[in-house]
């Protein structure tokens, strides 16, 4: 065994022999590959979406139709964040007091862009580190009292509920649960259910605008609507909605919205974004991570960002993802994930499959989840992985939730069901 001083010896003396260049450790996140033009889009969509596709660095026989769970950043993300590193760790910043790091400045120049890209105006927005850091936020730091109740579905996922399961356990406060039609038929059954489910003692909705276990697209509008009808909060966790769908949230009125942008825009692992309507809504939420600034109230959303140091090229990776979305264009974004849903979710009924999403296209976004008696999900999961280089994933025992990103084509989509197809031939399923 090699003490410290010998393995420094040793790799003093390979790197002597073999000198290893600037360039062959570049990364080949970092090699340039050009957008295909905008033309392309019109004359030949079929191109233009197979070009967008070189911009990932998923090998070309590699199918992921797991975006649900993170997404894979472009080559112009990644790039932005690694140009972030290199010129933030040189410690050259202009101002004495100016440092790489996050915590204590309003970074409106992170948070505008993201703010506009999502309907909303900068004082209204926080940039956290993930969803369920702001779904703890508004958990936590809800103002309620022992009795009150939060109203959630009962879809909602681990880092949605569980934040309010230990505000019950602490403090009192009562979980709700209601439980959504599989499928729902349409706006008004969830509508119908969240109704039924209100009580004098509700003080806040809490569920998902997109449900990580089926897909379905909740009437967030309409919600917003009905609770503000009753005098109840409206909370939305948005951790599929950016970059899946075109999201206006001044437009949806909801109170508070919260999501990740490491899913559908492809941005940076550990950004997330804590959105509050106005201060009437502020003045209800404390901070649950508290710094220098976090009780000034004129900072509006900012207070909620003062965490301590974090980290800067995420941001800078953000802004980039946020181009890359922009130069593509939210229409045609939303308009080819939920063609791609169409598509596999048509042929898995064909199939025989149970539609857990809804069978009203307008509750679809680019998940489709469906329900395969007698298909052992982990068991199919693991199969197409390791023997097809094919991603999903679901629920025990035969749930499947299939993520269609903008990024793959028909062919992607048809590879997996020959597969599944296979699958059940090889295991005797009808």
């Amino acid at each position: 065994m090699l003490d410290r001083r010998s393995f420094l010896g040793s790799a003093a003396a390979m790197s002597a022999v073999t000198p290893v260049s600037a360039q062959a450790l570049a990364p080949i996140s970092l090699t340039s590959v050009p957008l295909p033009a905008a033309s392309l889009r019109d004359t030949n969509p079929d191109a233009y979406w197979k070009a967008l596709r070189a911009q990932f660095l998923i090998p070309d026989d590699v199918v992921n139709l797991n975006v649900g769970t993170v997404g894979s950043s472009p080559r112009p993300v990644l790039k932005a964040i690694f140009d972030g590193f290199e010129t933030t760790e040189q410690m050259t910043q202009a101002g004495s007091e100016e440092y790489p790091i996050w915590g204590y400045g309003s970074w409106d120049q992170y948070r505008k862009p993201f703010a506009d890209f999502m309907g909303a105006k900068v004082e209204q927005m926080a940039i956290l580190r993930n969803c369920t850091e702001a779904n703890s936020y508004v958990a936590n730091g809800f103002d309620m009292k022992v009795g009150d109740e939060v109203l959630i579905s009962d879809e909602e996922h681990g880092s949605g509920e569980m934040p309010w399961m230990l505000r019950s356990r602490r403090y009192g406060v009562v979980v709700k649960t209601f439980a959504m039609p599989k499928p729902p038929r349409d706006a008004a059954e969830i509508l119908n259910r969240i109704n039924d489910a209100i009580t004098p003692k509700t003080r806040i909705i809490f569920v998902s605008h997109i449900s990580t276990s089926t897909g379905v697209i909740l009437p967030a509008k309409q919600i917003a609507a009905l609770a503000r009808s009753k005098g109840i909060i409206s909370a939305f966790d948005g951790a599929h909605a950016p970059g899946m769908i075109k999201v206006d949230l001044n437009d949806i009125g909801c109170d508070l919205y919260t999501g990740s942008m490491h899913k559908w825009l492809f941005a940076t692992k550990g950004t997330g974004f804590l959105y509050l309507r106005d201060k009437s809504v502020m003045d209800r939420v404390w901070n649950t991570v508290a710094t220098g600034g976090y009780d000034d109230p004129t900072r509006m959303a900012d207070r909620y960002m003062q965490i301590g140091s974090s980290c800067i090229p995420t941001l800078m990776g953000l802004n980039a993802a946020i181009d890359f979305a922009n130069a593509i264009g939210m229409d045609r974004i939303e308009a080819r994930n939920r063609m791609l849903t169409d598509y596999i979710h048509a042929e898995m009924t064909k199939r025989g499959a149970e539609s857990w999403t809804s069978p009203d296209p307008a509750l679809r976004g680019a998940i489709a989840t469906v329900n395969v008696p007698g298909v052992q999900r982990m068991e199919l999961q693991d199969w197409l992985w390791t023997n097809h280089k094919v991603r999903i994933r679901g629920g025990n025992p035969s749930k499947l939730r299939l993520a269609t990103p903008y990024f793959l084509s028909k062919a992607d989509i048809d590879r997996f069901l020959s597969l599944f197809d296979d699958y059940r031939k090889m295991k005797g399923i009808s």
